[in-house]
This record gives C-alpha cells, sequence and structure tokens, in this order.
C-alpha cells in the first residue's frame, strides 16, 4: 500500500471532504503547497483556490474550492479549516460570475458607502472559484 496521509476539509457548515491521500496541493499565503505523507508540522493560513486530494489508486483527483481558512499539517493528517467550501463537482460557474460582477461595481462605485476590504476580498475568492472552474475542466 501507498505511504498516505488523512486529510480532513471542514467548514463551518459541514465536514467537505475526508479520508486518506498520497498528496495534497493548496493556495497557500505565500504560494502553492504541496503536502505528502510525514511533512514536517506547520500551521499557516490559506487563500482562496483549489484544494486538490489524489486518492491512493484512484488517477482523478478530488478538487475541494476553499475561500481561505487555514491549514494545519502534522506528519499523519492534514487539517484544512476553510472559511467556506465547495466541493469541485458542486461548482456554479453562473453564480461565481454574478458574485465577481456584484464586488466589482461595488469597487467602482466610489460614492457607496461599503466595506472597501470585504468587497475586494468578496472579488478575490469569485476570481479564485472562476480559475478552479475552469481548471477542473481542463482536467476532464
Amino acid at each position: 500500500m501507498a505511504h498516505t496521509i488523512q486529510v480532513d476539509v471542514v467548514s463551518a457548515e459541514e465536514s467537505i471532504f475526508s479520508g486518506l491521500a498520497e498528496f495534497v496541493a493548496l493556495p497557500g499565503e505565500a504560494g502553492e503547497l504541496g503536502i505528502y505523507p510525514q511533512h514536517t508540522p506547520f500551521i499557516t493560513r490559506i487563500k482562496p483556490g483549489s484544494v486538490r486530494i489524489k486518492i491512493p489508486g484512484q488517477t482523478e483527483e478530488v478538487f475541494v474550492f476553499v475561500a481561505g481558512g487555514l491549514l494545519e499539517v502534522q506528519p499523519t493528517a492534514v487539517i484544512v479549516l476553510a472559511d467556506s467550501a465547495i466541493r469541485g463537482k458542486d461548482l456554479d460557474e453562473a453564480k461565481a460570475t454574478e458574485a465577481k460582477k456584484r464586488a466589482e461595481d461595488a469597487l467602482a462605485n466610489r460614492e457607496a458607502n461599503i466595506d472597501f476590504a470585504q468587497a475586494h476580498a468578496e472579488l478575490s475568492a469569485a476570481v479564485a472559484q472562476l480559475a478552479a472552474i475552469s481548471r477542473l475542466r481542463q482536467k476532464r
């Protein structure tokens, strides 16, 4: 049997993924992170983007979109505590495009009384979600 690591991806709403993996890749604060079994322990923030999970014995990776959060890595476990998370198969391009448009409109409207940091975060998440959808479409 291949060396594996326990992976748990959870959001405030639900557990999105729990199982063994050979490899996990996700967008860390300082760049793309790749995690194999027996990785050095660390904790970091993650950016909006795709979590890719390589399951033993499967050719297709499991994709989960996360809108930021925290990552804890131990030699035998990876825990992703996502602000929000969506399974790859549940991603909706129309909703992501609409969210991007709303955030762009809010940022363009300088007279509006809005939270620019929140609007920028929403724009970043929508752009990352659209990129994840595009990447997932290319894999298929």
